[in-house]
């Protein structure tokens, strides 16, 4: 684990939510999509099996693929975001428990300051500094 990967845990977690709001709004506007008519050829349901065209009705393609490609783009993004976040909060969960893997919860997953969390173990804001330098 790399200090690069632990200081992306915040804005992970906010381009998370992010990707939620985005997707919903793509998911409205997928579900106001106009249904067209459109035929199909299918099989009969008895033998000896003649084809038959059978009129269905379906979102309008091409608007809905867009959508759908959009919607599987975001989704794509806010897993691999989840994965990166689930890697830091193993990484810190598996560290000892002591005033060190406190420091480290403070700052990178309670998104505390180095001073907050100086103030909480009652360290200077220079100590937790090296003690996240560490790594």
């Amino acid at each position: 684990m790399n200090r690069e990967q632990l200081s992306k845990y915040k804005k992970n977690k906010r381009d998370i939510e992010n990707l939620d709001g985005i997707i919903a709004k793509l998911q409205e506007r997928l579900d106001a999509v106009p249904v067209v008519s459109g035929k199909v050829t299918k099989s009969s349901d008895e033998f000896p099996y003649i084809e038959e065209h059978v009129q269905v009705r379906v979102e309008e393609p091409k608007a809905a693929t867009a959508l759908k490609m959009r919607i599987y783009e975001k989704e794509k993004r806010k897993d691999q975001l989840i994965r990166e976040n689930e890697k830091v909060e193993k990484y810190i969960a598996a560290m000892p428990d002591g005033t060190t893997k406190d420091i480290f919860e403070m700052v990178f997953l309670d998104g505390m300051t180095q001073r907050e969390a100086a103030e909480c173990v009652g360290y200077t804001q220079a100590r937790i500094s090296q003690i996240l330098k560490d790594l």
